[in-house]
């Protein structure tokens, strides 16, 4: 009977009956505590319905299938009765690798228990066994080169071609059509930068440690002590300290000479290695079977962007000037590097009032799986049904599986979302592919399936698990990708979805975000979870202009840091002395802020490691979403219309067709430099517009 009082239990009931009624089934899953059915008749299934996943143990199954069918397939390629095209066999080849590789590293990743994170990574490391010696197999290669060049034995399409001569390049990638010697350069160059980069990313996050003595008594006390030195272990964007923010950025960036001989080392092996695969430098090698295609066009975009953003993000800097001499009451203050993640935040709450907290009520996860629902409906006909799963399906208590199905065509595909945070799960938003879509022999298809991990809190019986607006943000990207897996109908699975050129991957992730910054389509979803009531014009209005506050410095800012991994990974008679010079000679030609003298940021920033030579890919990512937005859904953001096409002519392909030529085709107009360049100033010139006439802000 004490239950009954305790004011926990009281808020729970009050919440639950008050608003669970007003959603749809979806959101109410979604909304509530997962929990775990207790079975009592069914059978354990093991791991995403795989019988051999019962227990840990069918890792070593799967791995002796896989071995036994990479046999026989390599078998069939060679032989001179072979009877199927080329590409199917290695797309086979491809899919049976995959599965198995996917599929494992996922669970070394994600399961909670020791014993099969650790089989799956023993699977890990013999896949990656299985395809080293497939990289090696001359005869193989020779077989599909062959095969490429000069016309299979079967009717092939411009398709099979395209997907043959991916394979190939993959193949060349370790460099089997060199000479002996040359090939094992390229197999030591290799091991070498990955060591390289593996000992850059472990340097690039540790704190800066200085003796007291060193450090000036009146920024001592800013940062925490160890002995008798300080450690600075971040840039202190959100202090309100002026002088705290200018000494973290001074000291956590400044030089080290063992990161320099890291980095420099690393780009000198990039280089090397993209020389002796027979490329002018190793961003011509990356940017191989891209959309942009060469590090020239990449340049030639970079350069547009910068003469037409400058003026623009002199005028955001501006502002944040004005807004510093105002916040230290020194008339003289000038911007700097340090200052502009403060005031732009601080610009959002004062001028916006556009704080995280306000917003958080609005946005429960089922509200926002709802959402998402209601847009996959409008857009292309596709519901997001919550489905059960059977025992021993899923590696955890607290995973969901959606079910993908079109209103015609069935079921297209299965979403696992593992949402919440727990001990051990990799601090990331990110997306899984463990199978693959693609053809089958028998004329059915094989269906993708995905899983979509996000780190947040979990549901209580006192309330949903609520999103700030950036979570928002997440979860429409992560589900973007999630779909471009589910809509993809491709032949082959090594092009399927996801599988595409990296500066084409992020277009139908970053594209959601722009549903998910669209008045229209929050109204549909963004209420509050306990009365229902709709976020008011007020709120939705300052939250969409606050997503695009100071969008030209922002954009500015990433067009450097492309430039600069070009820089890097271009033509080495065109670095500095060091990195440092390399990076201070970038800065003066392509960001407005001054560079900070004896300060090295270049050796902290990770992404030259995942992203060397692609980190344009996000801008150019942002670019085409940005175009297709303005062309097909800036005006109805619900038209299925829009969405049908937008589905058929790009989801559906992946990477099967060159995605330049793809989305050239959808868009009706050249992918040239100027026209992309144009496409995004004209975003930011929108934005600016609206943010002007809801601030009433003079940026002169």
């Amino acid at each position: 009977m004490l239950l009954l009082k305790n004011p926990a239990s009281h808020m729970a009931k009050h919440w639950w009956h008050k608003s669970v009624s007003t959603w749809t089934p979806l959101a109410t899953a979604f909304n509530s505590p997962p929990y775990k059915k207790i079975n009592f008749t069914r059978n354990e299934v093991g791991l995403f319905c795989m019988s051999e996943l019962k227990d840990h143990e069918g890792f070593f199954l799967l791995k002796d299938n896989v071995t036994h069918q990479t046999t026989q397939l390599i078998d069939e390629a060679i032989s001179s009765n072979r009877q199927r095209k080329m590409v199917q066999i290695f797309d086979e080849l491809s899919d049976s690798l995959c599965k198995v590789a996917d599929l494992s590293e996922f669970i070394r990743v994600a399961h909670p228990q020791a014993k099969f994170a650790q089989a799956a990574e023993d699977a890990c490391i013999s896949i990656s066994g299985i395809v080293e010696h497939l990289n090696t197999h001359k005869q193989l290669y020779t077989t599909l080169s062959h095969v490429t060049h000069n016309g299979d034995i079967v009717p092939t399409t411009d398709i099979d071609t395209h997907v043959a001569k991916l394979f190939l390049f993959d193949f060349e990638q370790s460099g089997i059509h060199l000479q002996e010697d040359e090939r094992e350069k390229v197999v030591r160059l290799n091991d070498y930068i990955l060591q390289l980069g593996q000992k850059f990313m472990h340097g690039a996050i540790q704190p800066t440690s200085f003796p007291r003595a060193q450090v000036p008594e009146s920024i001592r006390n800013y940062f925490p002590s160890d002995g008798d030195h300080i450690l600075v272990s971040g840039l202190y964007t959100n202090s309100t300290n002026g002088q705290a923010r200018e000494a973290a950025y001074k000291l956590y960036l400044y030089p080290s000479e063992r990161q320099e001989e890291l980095l420099t080392d690393l780009l000198k092996c990039r280089h090397a290695l993209g020389r002796i695969c027979g490329f002018e430098t190793y961003a011509h090698r990356a940017l191989n079977s891209s959309t942009v295609e060469s590090p020239e066009m990449v340049k030639e975009f970079i350069d547009e962007l910068t003469r037409d953003l400058r003026p623009r993000a002199e005028a955001d800097f501006r502002i944040m000037e004005r807004m510093k001499r105002k916040d230290s009451g020194n008339q003289q203050s000038t911007l700097a590097a340090w200052d502009t993640p403060y005031f732009t935040s601080l610009m959002k709450k004062n001028a916006l009032n556009a704080n995280a907290s306000e917003f958080l009520p609005y946005f429960s996860l089922g509200g926002c799986m709802q959402g998402l629902d209601n847009l996959m409906r409008s857009l292309y006909g596709i519901s997001l049904q919550n489905t059960e799963m059977e025992p021993g399906e899923s590696w955890h208590n607290d995973i969901y599986k959606l079910s993908v199905v079109h209103e015609n065509e069935g079921l297209l595909g299965y979403i696992y979302c593992d949402f919440f945070e727990r001990n051990g799960k990799p601090n990331q938003d990110c997306h899984f592919t463990i199978q693959g879509g693609k053809r089958l022999s028998d004329g059915s298809y094989q269906l993708p399936i995905v899983v979509v991990m996000l780190n947040l809190s979990q549901p209580r019986w006192t309330g949903p698990t609520l999103l700030t607006p950036s979570r928002v943000d997440n979860l429409f990207h992560e589900m973007g990708h999630a779909m471009h897996s589910m809509l993809a109908r491709t032949e082959y699975q090594h092009v399927t979805g996801t599988r595409c050129s990296t500066d084409f991957a992020e277009v139908p992730s970053v594209l959601m975000e722009y549903f998910a910054s669209d008045p229209r389509v929050l109204r549909t979803f963004a209420k509050h979870f306990q009365t229902h009531k709709p976020m008011s014009e007020d709120m939705l209005q300052r939250l969409c202009a606050s997503k695009n506050l100071f969008s030209a410095s922002e954009t500015q800012l990433q067009v450097f840091y492309s430039a600069l991994d070009q820089i890097y990974h271009g033509d080495p008679s065109k670095h500095g002395e060091n990195t440092t010079e390399t990076l201070k000679n970038a800065q003066n030609e392509y960001y407005s802020l001054p560079y900070v003298n004896n300060t090295a940021w270049q050796l902290r920033f990770s992404h030259l490691v995942g992203y060397g030579a692609k980190y344009y890919s996000y801008l150019i990512s942002k670019t085409i979403a940005s175009w297709i937005w303005q062309s097909y859904f800036e005006a109805n953001p619900f038209n299925r219309e829009a969405g049908e096409k937008y589905r058929q002519e790009v989801l559906a392909h992946g990477g099967g067709k060159p995605s330049r030529h793809l989305v050239s085709k959808f868009l009706q107009r050249d992918l040239t430099p100027k026209n992309l360049a144009q496409s995004l100033i004209h975003e930011i010139d929108v934005n600016n517009d609206k943010i002007k006439d809801m601030l009433h802000v003079d940026n002169h």
